[in-house]
């Protein structure tokens, strides 16, 4: 019934097995995968017939988890898997940027690609598993696509590289890279690295890049068993050629002016006049193929600005290939923010909020590896203002998560530890000009934003995103690239980290593969970028503000006993609860024993603090203590002195000079007294004094305790007690 076809290769010390021709038969390609025991199936489906009126390749990748894969239940009431996560969206991102070059030029059916996680082993991520398979499919399924590709994780682990490395691996790792590319070269790299040197990080990629050798190797091998016929190879359209020519002389003069102009809103301006006056040049006898048209214009511009760079070494603003544009740094730029930025780099601009919370504000992430609570948060916003444009406003698309997910693996490795400095952080970018980079803008704003919140940064961080331009004459890397160096390149290379070393590396490759040799010009041109932006930021600020603002809470950090946590925490909360209402404090309790107390007011922190103290101290002899008198009987009044603590003052110990007659005499429900600790009796009851203590100012008057004490005057020790059995 079925025709299965399987390849397997030991791979990073795991079995790694492909097999096709058994599930999902009717898309185009399918391909299961498993490594270890995590399972993943890809499937990939093109239609049949071209998008009309595009004039861009139609390709869509969903990553997608099921619970059922970690042999767990979705939380929340619906109880089935919902909108994406975070984890899956980056993920798709990571499939969709390697894949995308190696598609036929002007192939524009619609692909999909999906990838469900079918089983989990939770020490194999599900992620560099889906990038193989997605390979896989592609590369049997007769799509006209110019792969197979390979990808792999990359770890470095005391001083050696890793490949693959399992999870529970990770937490020794200083280095967290993914890699992707073809046999010739690297296409995408994605990584988190602690501050690492740039030879270090080119060392990882080539190491992944040869890692995943094999897998290509196996793919290609999987294909000439199975795959299936290839799909027609588009072509040009008769008369492709003379409407280039037309185009080219129609608009290339202009589009040379336009490309003069140096302020990015007059150059569009510019160039989308040239392209109405080249349009209506052409005439309506017979009518150009409008898409056609945007096409080979699109082209003309391409060749224009390229060929610009690489014959005069000058670029659209008119920088040469290593100078950044003018930085301006601002910091405190909200007055009620706990730390703000406006970070101003050329014609890209972010403003960049810090707010500081409690472990009541921690992200909680329910992810197939278990559920965890996530202290730093990092929310990328952009604007179609930004572009000067008026266009849809709605949830987070992947770009923004994407961006958001860079600038947090850029800053992080730098953060204080969670137990040092005790807060919830959360920083929002929110771009308001964009020519280029906004993600390494934000990226520099969130450093400066959080030192300005009095955030101990190890040390600043900032970012600069690199371009290139590679003909077969040659090549041209450059610093800072604008939007249109981006659309019009062939690579956008960010790097982000310290004066120490690189944090974060994002890479992604428009041609087919590039070489070792232009990445390493590449990371040395953007080291020397970066210093630069890191002195133009310490001229705003160089190190964090010695306490955090005054409009963020202020926390304390105290330990309990563990036995005490539950009388803090009372019955239902209902002590913990009357804590955080009367005083206005937040209060987070571990398991631990350990509590934090958070308020923005002092005095209100102070009295949540000495609250807890209260509960949880044991009463010592001889000290003073005020308390309520909570119950009055004939052999003296129980005074609640300490939390719950109750103890009894007897009717001897009420007054000095006298025996009263009765309790009521001297106390009532409700009075507030000051007592003194006398003793304890043989069931640790807590005995209490008021005639040794002065009732107006709280003086000792002096009087015997201790030892003394044990068996007078408390207990049930002067209680009228029945005589005989059960007082018969």
């Amino acid at each position: 019934m079925f025709n299965v076809f399987r390849k397997e290769l030991d791979w990073g010390g795991r079995r790694l097995v492909l097999e096709t021709g058994k599930m999902a038969r009717q898309a185009d390609g399918a391909v299961l995968v498993t490594y270890g025991e995590t399972v993943v199936l890809c499937t990939v489906v093109g239609a049949k017939q071209p998008r009309a009126g595009i004039d861009f390749f139609p390709l869509t990748v969903h990553y997608q988890e099921k619970t059922f894969a970690a042999g767990k239940i979705p939380g929340g009431f619906f109880k089935r898997e919902g909108r994406p996560t975070e984890k899956e969206v980056l993920t798709s991102r990571l499939i969709d940027r390697p894949i995308r070059p190696l598609f036929m030029e002007g192939f524009r059916n619609e692909v999909q690609v999906i990838c469900t996680t079918l089983s989990h082993d939770l020490e194999n991520d599900p992620d560099i598993v889906a990038m193989v398979g997605t390979s896989a499919a592609l590369t049997i399924s007769g799509i006209p696509f110019l792969g197979p590709i390979g990808a792999a994780r990359v770890g470095y682990i005391d001083g050696q590289y890793k490949l693959n490395p399992q999870r529970d691996e990770m937490s020794s790792s200083k280095l967290d890279l993914i890699v992707a590319g073809t046999t010739d070269g690297v296409l995408m790299v994605e990584s988190e690295a602690q501050e690492l040197p740039e030879d270090v990080m080119l060392g990882a990629v080539m190491f992944g890049h040869q890692g995943f050798q094999p897998v290509i190797q196996a793919i290609v091998q999987l294909a000439e068993a199975c795959a299936k016929e290839p799909w027609a190879v588009p072509t040009e359209a008769d008369g492709t050629a003379a409407l280039r020519d037309k185009v080219k002389s129609l608009a290339e003069a202009g589009l040379r002016e336009a490309y003069s102009i140096t302020a990015k809103q007059a150059r569009q301006d510019k160039v989308a006049a040239v392209k109405t006056a080249a349009l209506a040049a052409l005439g309506a006898d017979p009518a150009p193929d409008v898409s056609l048209f945007g096409k080979l214009f699109k082209e003309l511009e391409s060749d224009v600005v390229r060929g610009t760079i690489l014959s005069t070494g000058k670029r659209i603003d008119g920088r040469d290939g290593k100078t950044v544009r003018p930085i301006v740094c601002e910091v405190g730029v909200l007055p009620r923010a706990h730390g703000s930025a406006l970070f101003t780099r050329g014609e890209t601009q972010a403003i960049v909020v810090a707010t500081l919370g409690t472990g009541q504000d921690e992200q909680i992430i329910d992810a197939l590896e278990g559920e965890y609570r996530e202290h730093f948060l990092l929310h990328y916003n952009f604007p179609p203002y930004s572009v000067g444009e008026a266009g849809r406003m709605g949830s987070p698309g992947r770009r923004e998560i994407g961006h958001g997910k860079l600038a947090w693996r850029a800053v992080h490795p730098l953060l204080p530890a969670k137990e040092t400095f005790p807060y919830t952080m959360r920083v929002v970018s929110e771009i308001t000009e964009s020519n280029g980079s906004s993600s390494m803008a934000s990226v520099c704003g969130s450093s400066l934003a959080l030192m300005d919140a009095g955030v101990p940064l190890a040390r600043p961080v900032a970012g600069i995103a690199m371009g290139l331009i590679k003909e077969d004459h040659g090549y041209a890397v450059l610093s800072d690239i604008l939007g249109d160096e981006d659309h019009l390149g062939d690579m956008d290379f960010k790097v982000a980290g310290t004066e120490e070393g690189v944090t974060a590396l994002q890479m992604d490759i428009k041609i087919t593969s590039i070489t070792e040799a232009i990445m390493k010009v590449a990371l040395g041109q953007a080291k020397d970028g970066r210093m630069h932006i890191l002195g133009e930021m310490k001229k705003a600020l160089d190190h964090a503000r010695e306490a955090v603002s005054s409009n963020a809470p202020r926390i304390t950090v105290m330990n309990i006993p563990k036995d005490k946590i539950r009388e803090v925490i009372g019955t239902g909360g209902k002590v913990i609860r009357e804590i955080c209402e009367v005083t206005g404090a937040k209060i987070d309790i571990e398991d631990d024993g350990t509590v934090k107390v958070a308020a923005v007011d002092e005095r209100a922190g102070q009295a949540a603090i000495d609250w807890i103290r209260n509960i949880v101290a044991e009463p010592e002899l001889g000290v003073i203590y005020t308390g309520k008198v909570v119950k009055v009987v004939d052999f003296g009044a129980f005074v609640n002195f300490l939390g719950s603590r109750d103890g009894l003052v007897h009717i001897s110990e009420l007054v000095a000079d006298r025996r009263p007659q009765t309790v009521d005499e001297v106390v009532k429900m409700g009075d507030t007294v000051k007592v003194k600790v006398i003793g304890f009796d043989d069931r640790g009851k807590v005995k209490l004094s008021m005639k040794q203590v002065d009732q107006q100012t709280g003086a000792d008057l002096g009087g015997p305790v201790g030892a003394d004490q044990r068996g007078q005057g408390g207990g049930d020790a002067d209680r009228p007690r029945r005589h005989g059995r059960g007082g018969r």
